[in-house]
């Protein structure tokens, strides 16, 4: 059952925003989609008070709901427009799942831990985001649903995996952040008409490791 988004929580949202802004975020269609979600729904009742805070929480599986800024900061460097078709690796809590939605993306979204996988899937279907949610291997992407226009790897690579490169559509960009299990560097690829592709490398950021046949 889904909390109540109170007046407070409204408020500490349009907090967080303005935090955002302070910290580099600058598309307003990233920072209006933090605005409308609530994400307290996505955490676990004994952090409700900190919801809004730009911080990183527990959600069960080793894994973590990655601070609003990093959400932003990923999402923005995407550059959605509406109808993109995206894939996301590593659904987690499901947060970045919507604020891709909330934007006007199609989305497939891939998660390797069932827990997470079946209450994800609940919560997004409760709250009426519509997304193709995969349980299985995300270093590996998804043929089916393929090619993509955009593609967000949401844990730490050890390398970019060729399946995704495979998967990602001429003048298509992928996020992804690669490194070792310490702390990775995030990686903007731009697949080009000849086939070569064009890495960006920016801001240094610490995530879950990405697990699995083309991963750790």
């Amino acid at each position: 059952m889904l909390e109540q988004d109170t007046y407070k929580d409204k408020g500490a949202r349009r907090q967080l925003v303005n935090e955002l802004r302070e910290k580099g975020i600058i598309d307003e269609k990233v920072l209006d989609a933090i605005h409308r979600i609530p994400r307290h729904q996505f955490i676990h009742k004994d952090f409700r008070s900190h919801a809004y805070l730009d911080k990183a929480f527990p959600i069960g599986e080793g894994q973590t709901i990655s601070q609003p800024y990093t959400v932003a900061f990923q999402t923005q460097l995407l550059h959605i427009e509406k109808g993109d078709k995206i894939l996301e690796i590593g659904t987690g809590s499901g947060y970045q799942a919507a604020v891709l939605i909330e934007m006007g993306a199609e989305l497939t979204s891939i998660e390797r831990q069932e827990k997470l996988y079946h209450k994800t899937s609940k919560l997004l279907k409760a709250m009426q985001y519509e997304a193709a949610l995969i349980l299985g291997d995300g270093s590996k992407g998804y043929e089916a649903s393929g090619p993509y226009d955009k593609i967000i790897v949401t844990a730490g690579a050890p390398r970019v995996p060729e399946s995704l490169l495979q998967q990602l559509k001429v003048g298509g960009i992928l996020i992804i952040p690669v490194g070792d299990s310490k702390v990775q560097t995030m990686h903007t690829i731009i697949k080009k008409t000849d086939g070569s592709v064009e890495n960006i490398t920016l801001s240094q950021f610490r995530f879950v490791p990405l697990i699995g046949n083309q991963a750790w």
